[in-house]
């Protein structure tokens, strides 16, 4: 009776909403991927050479991490008349926005220095609106019923994004200007910024109804230094073990989506970069099917124990999918009935758990900085979402290291892989390496990490009765 009673008291958010306000990780992920590029940008339109592009692109990675935490503080000392999420959202879209364009036209030819400046400034823009998508989520709902559904429709979101971009890219902008030259990405970065400001739009109408202080506290209240910074770093178990988790994740998963490695597989090993638009287009609907179930996993036990499960499936089809690529030829895989079979059963389930598992950690962020009220009586949700970018960011940054040196040491120093370029075995095992290899050990560490992760749905119901006391107090004290 005691349970039923809490349950009636959660901050609850509409259906719309809860499927409206990921639309902001779309946006950005959009904006992601369109810099996942970049190389081919640095090297085509600024004459800068690959290996001295991927020490650049690392070292902007590391002053993203940098800007995060300021980034966090801001986010968590601001309340005016439009609330707190919705005008960094929007100053965040602006200025990515300008920063793309300059990049990806105004500074053609500009060289190192206007490529590194105007990469920084894209930087500062991406960070303002990617905090956004951590932090409102605690403000959005707080039912541990409804949290879940914002890891479903942010694997959702993005197996479909990744289909739609891939088929854009492969079937439609490469054929169009015969080759992935300049005039391709700047047709591709004009369409990422309208779409994503689309979606910035309605995950800021999303928000609207809980972007006040009724829901996320009175900043006057809740006074935040930047110094809360380190102390919540030091004593928040959960985020320390979230961070490790997600961050090996990221690093693995960048590097395995590079776009150089998407080239190789598909372009080079499988002979036909077509088959990467189509392919994804198939396994679209198996892999929906699969992150729905494991939402529903989460929903019945939990963030913690759903992660544990749908990570440990990772690992097994990534290496039930190398066996596939050994068994059969890889360049039959879209025109022979048995591997193209083996080939999409595969890694449909896979893509399904791999998007999971990269995208059950946004919710968790939300728990961990309700574990951070409830223990040290501050909400601080834009520093508890600005460290988990931090750490994820410094350690995600050297991914395009990571591809740029692997394969610069099987030849491809002055150039970027090309489709249509003869395999050899040295790009198959790099590919296989960084593709699968890489994954499995993000995802092993993840595992290792989750063993200290302490916030199980047990003591998530407990932490929400303790804060609904608090919340309750609170709205005494300033009556």
């Amino acid at each position: 009776m005691d349970i039923q009673k809490k349950e009636t008291k959660y901050n609850s958010a509409k259906a719309w909403q809860l499927w409206g306000f990921p639309l902001n990780n779309v946006a950005t992920n959009l904006f992601f991927i369109l810099m996942n590029f970049v190389s081919y940008l640095a090297v085509g339109g600024y004459g800068i050479l690959v290996g001295v592009a991927s020490v650049i692109i690392t070292g902007s990675r590391v002053f993203d991490a940098i800007t995060d935490p300021v980034i966090g503080v801001i986010i968590d000392k601001t309340d005016g008349k439009f609330g707190k999420f919705r005008p960094i959202m929007l100053i965040g879209y602006l200025i990515t926005s300008s920063a793309l364009i300059g990049m990806f036209f105004l500074g053609i030819g500009g060289g190192v220095v206007t490529f590194t400046l105007l990469y920084a400034w894209y930087i500062i823009g991406y960070t303002f609106q990617t905090n956004i998508t951590r932090a409102a989520q605690s403000t959005l709902t707080n039912d541990p019923k409804q949290r879940p559904l914002l890891a479903r429709y942010n694997g959702i979101y993005s197996t479909i994004m990744g289909v739609l971009i891939s088929l854009y890219a492969s079937n439609y902008v490469v054929p169009k200007h015969g080759a992935l030259n300049i005039p391709a990405l700047q047709e591709m970065c004009i369409t990422m910024i309208i779409v994503g400001g689309i979606m910035t739009l309605i995950a800021m109408l999303s928000i609207w109804e809980k972007d006040n202080s009724k829901y996320y506290g009175s900043v006057k209240m809740n006074v935040v230094k930047f110094g809360d910074i380190f102390k919540v770093l030091k004593s928040n178990r959960a985020i320390q073990a979230l961070v490790i988790a997600a961050s090996t994740d990221k690093l693995a998963m960048q590097s395995a989506g590079h776009s150089a490695i998407n080239i190789m597989v598909f372009g080079i090993i499988m002979g036909n970069y077509a088959l990467y638009g189509r392919m994804n287009m198939i396994t679209l609907i198996p892999s929906i099917i699969v992150i729905f179930f494991g939402s529903k996993v989460a929903q019945r036990l939990g963030h913690k124990e759903g992660l544990i499960r749908v990570t440990k499936l990772s690992i097994l089809f990534a290496f039930i999918l190398l066996g596939v690529f050994l068994i059969f030829d890889p360049t039959q895989f879209g025109t022979a009935v048995l591997p193209t079979a083996a080939f999409l059963t595969v890694y449909s389930i896979y893509v399904g758990f791999r998007n999971l598992s990269a995208n059950f950690v946004f919710p968790m962020i939300a728990d961990c900085a309700d574990y951070e009220w409830y223990k040290n009586g501050k909400n601080v949700p834009g520093i508890m979402g600005s460290i988990f970018s931090f750490v994820d960011k410094m350690v995600s940054s050297l991914s395009a290291s990571i591809v740029g040196f692997t394969i610069a040491a099987i030849g491809y120093r002055d150039v970027m892989p090309q489709v249509g370029e003869a395999s050899n075995p040295q790009i198959f095992w790099v590919s296989m390496l960084l593709l699968l290899g890489m994954p499995v050990l993000g995802w092993s560490a993840s595992l290792l990490a989750m063993k200290f992760y302490p916030l199980d749905s047990e003591k998530m119901e407990e932490i929400q009765s303790v804060l609904e006391d608090m919340k309750a107090a609170a709205v005494g004290e300033t009556a």
